[in-house]
């Protein structure tokens, strides 16, 4: 099962170890702005979708892809959450 909090912290651990390395997960805030702090461009975004594809399986090709979606761990989370098939058992705290 699914929770929320725990959507937001492998979000935070992938982001982290991906393109913040010396950065502790914890230390990165939910609304830290991605782009505007240089931390993705848009070829990091192609990587991080793929990720979130494959790591929860949601179907990204059906989705409508905006940057404004992956602007911050928060706005991932949220991207994830509506993103989850119907079918998937999701609890949010």
């Amino acid at each position: 099962m699914l929770r929320f909090v725990d959507i937001t912290q492998v979000i935070r651990e992938f982001v982290v170890t991906e393109y913040l390395p010396d950065t502790p997960a914890d230390e990165l805030e939910v609304d830290y702005d991605l782009f505007r702090n240089g931390v993705i461009n848009s070829l990091d975004l192609l990587r991080l979708i793929s990720w979130l594809k494959d790591h929860f399986g949601i179907p990204v090709d059906e989705l409508d892809i905006v940057p404004e979606n992956f602007r911050t761990v928060a706005n991932i989370r949220d991207f994830v959450a509506s993103a989850l098939p119907a079918s998937a058992e999701r609890t949010f705290t």
